[in-house]
């Protein structure tokens, strides 16, 4: 178990709209995976066994959720990489169908007869 810092407070209180009137005069405590999970060895009653299952399910599904942002995380990067090499590559081909687009530059007719 620990106390939140202010700024989670804060955060939380901004996720879950509670209102700024009034409030507490400490920080709150929250609990680890393994705080928890210790607490359920105390606690023996039905409901506090009920509790603490969904508590632990909250867990894995987080730690699940962070493992797949991570995953996609790593993807996106890949995805960037691969449309930076790209981005190059159609620089590359604009370049060249500008060259070709632009009027050609001949050189100047020769004059034909006698020139002074």
């Amino acid at each position: 178990m620990f106390s939140l810092t202010r700024e989670e407070v804060m955060n939380l209180r901004s996720q879950f709209v509670t209102s700024s009137w009034g409030g507490r005069r400490y920080l709150p405590y929250a609990f680890t995976e393994q705080g928890v999970a210790m607490l359920s060895t105390v606690l023996n009653s039905e409901r506090a066994i009920e509790v603490n299952i969904v508590i632990m399910r909250a867990f894995v599904r987080l730690r699940e959720f962070l493992t797949t942002h991570k995953e996609l995380a790593a993807k996106l990067g890949e995805l960037e990489t691969k449309v930076g090499r790209h981005d190059q590559e159609i620089k590359v081909i604009f370049e060249a169908i500008r060259q070709l687009m632009a009027p050609p530059t001949a050189p100047p007719k020769r004059k034909i007869g006698f020139h002074e």
